[in-house]
């Protein structure tokens, strides 16, 4: 990846201390409720997707730490990972459009596990400092569309009122961030900034310019 994109990074960076700073407040106030530790990876399986900024700076960030057999290991899971992710999203989606209900089939999919390639034979997250923000708020109260959702080995109590982080208001400032650099990078797909990846697509992805459609100077 060629382009420099510091700028963008420095604001999404920003965002990510604001979601630390929200998990910290409520794992302090409900020390007892907040199971997160060393070694839980309860996250590490469950299937959510990336915006593009989040895309660029995990893969950025990714290919600085890891060289040679490392970094390639890695992908070779993130491949696998990619492709079992695939198959399901396809299947997903063949369901829906035979008159499937779309919100069954997709909290269907919410339940299932897939490991993320990041996670290391010891239970560690690879890329833990660089984690997505979806990690980084995983174990206190969420709500998405106006749905709650708490971490299975939490001791939180369902439909008890908690703080609670509006991980929409999260996913604005997200998807803000990646239009701005798409707009300033020039890119020919103004649309870009819409796209979802997870993060195995993520690592496996080279962004370079052309990927994103950069335009050439005339």
């Amino acid at each position: 990846m060629t382009l420099n994109l510091k700028e963008h990074f420095v604001k999404y960076e920003a965002l990510v201390q604001m979601a630390d700073a929200v998990f910290e407040r409520v794992k302090n106030d409900f020390p007892k409720e907040v199971f997160c530790r060393e070694k839980c990876s309860d996250c590490c399986y469950a299937i959510f997707d990336l915006t593009l900024i989040e895309a660029l700076y995990l893969k950025d960030t990714f290919l600085k730490k890891f060289t040679s057999k490392d970094k390639n290991d890695i992908i070779e899971i993130a491949d696998k990972t990619d492709r079992v992710l695939t198959k399901m999203k396809r299947d997903a989606y063949k369901k829906i459009k035979n008159g499937a209900d779309e919100l069954e089939i997709v909290g269907n999919m919410s339940q299932e596990r897939v490991r993320c390639p990041l996670l290391g034979q010891d239970n560690l997250c690879a890329m833990y400092e660089h984690r997505p923000i979806t990690c980084r708020v995983y174990g206190i109260p969420t709500s998405t569309f106006g749905v709650s959702h708490i971490c299975g080995r939490t001791n939180f109590i369902q439909g008890q009122p908690y703080p609670t982080l509006n991980m929409d208001k999260i996913y604005t400032q997200l998807q803000l961030l990646s239009a701005q650099l798409v707009q300033d990078i020039k890119s020919n797909n103004i649309r870009m900034h819409e796209m979802l990846i997870p993060v195995s697509m993520a690592l496996v992805t080279e962004f370079n310019e052309d990927y994103l459609g950069v335009r050439k100077n005339e």
